[in-house]
């Protein structure tokens, strides 16, 4: 072999070496599991035996969890599914210390679980209170991020808000009334309020909901969580949220990004729209005669646009 060969030789292994890194290949144990986190320990679950980039799914809330997104867990055929319960609801500890209901505390969770899995990067999957996670996340480790999803996003918490008091005035009336009522005394326990929400839920939170994870949601709720981050309203912001604005932000995000919202969702599709075109390359997709919870009310569309989305990233 000559000089000038070894040496073409000796730099094609240096560029095979360099395009290994940040491309780890991990093969992930599949099964539920704990992981102690600042405040306690959070329970996650590993599905799928696909070899492409990890997906993981953040669930809405806050304080819910995340059972309404095992439907997700089918793309385990092309990649491995990650599926957690933030600290505090679901599975995980269920605490009451206020200092951990921050942005800050359920980002920095999140990339310990990344951390733990061995994953240089990952593709991120938010929806409702998820996609303030995964896009404060991006925005504190865009190097760990392969692709972002938003499904029926809040972080732009003004439009929420007034997506949301739209929607409530195709109540009747006197649901109406109750929940004027519970907002000026602070009473969410009357039973006028809650059949004004039971109502508002089953037009605009689930239509197709899955009963056994809905019971399951309902019995790992922490109401302390959704309370002081969120508030007690659903229409209302008054929560430590209530000033969050990230939207000049979206213009920088650099990874491939999916929109996704529900036609009769909480956020107006139309604000989604608008968001979405802030992000460059951006897809958008709105599930006809779906509400808010989309991985229940279009199960299998939602499962199959968000499994395009991420092939059409792996084939690049």
């Amino acid at each position: 072999m000559t000089y000038s060969s070894i040496r073409r030789l000796s730099f094609y292994i240096i560029l095979l070496v360099l395009s290994g890194c940040g491309n780890k290949k991990t093969t992930l144990t599949t099964g539920e599991f704990k992981l102690s986190v600042p405040g306690g320990q959070i329970w996650y679950k590993i599905s799928g035996t696909g070899k492409a980039i990890p997906v993981v799914l953040i669930h809405g809330g806050p304080g819910y969890s995340s059972f309404y997104l095992k439907p997700f867990e089918e793309l385990g055929n092309e990649r491995q599914v990650i599926r957690y319960d933030q600290l505090g609801g679901g599975k995980s500890d269920k605490v009451t210390d206020t200092a951990l209901f921050t942005i800050d505390h359920f980002v920095n969770e999140l990339d310990l679980l990344r951390t733990h899995l061995g994953l240089d990067k990952w593709n991120v999957l938010g929806h409702s209170w998820g996609t303030v996670i995964a896009l404060e996340y991006y925005r504190a480790h865009p190097d760990r991020v392969t692709s972002l999803t938003f499904g029926s996003l809040c972080f732009d918490v003004p439009g929420w808000s007034r997506s949301t008091r739209k929607l409530l005035t195709t109540l009747p009336d006197s649901l109406q009334d109750a929940v004027k009522i519970a907002e000026s005394t602070g009473i969410y326990d009357d039973p006028a309020y809650l059949a004004a929400m039971n109502q508002f839920y089953s037009l605009y939170l689930f239509r197709n909901p899955v009963q056994a994870d809905l019971d399951s949601m309902d019995a790992t709720y922490n109401p302390e969580i959704y309370t002081y981050m969120w508030g007690p309203s659903e229409f209302t912001i008054t929560g430590t949220l209530k000033d969050y604005n990230p939207i000049p932000f979206l213009p920088e995000i650099q990874v491939p990004t999916l929109f996704t919202v529900g036609e009769f969702d909480e956020i107006n599709p139309t604000i989604v729209k608008e968001l979405a075109d802030k992000v460059q390359g951006s897809t958008y997709f709105m599930f006809t005669g779906s509400s808010h919870m989309t991985p229940w009310d279009a199960r299998d569309e939602n499962i199959k646009v968000v499994r395009d989305f991420l092939n059409s990233i792996d084939n690049k």
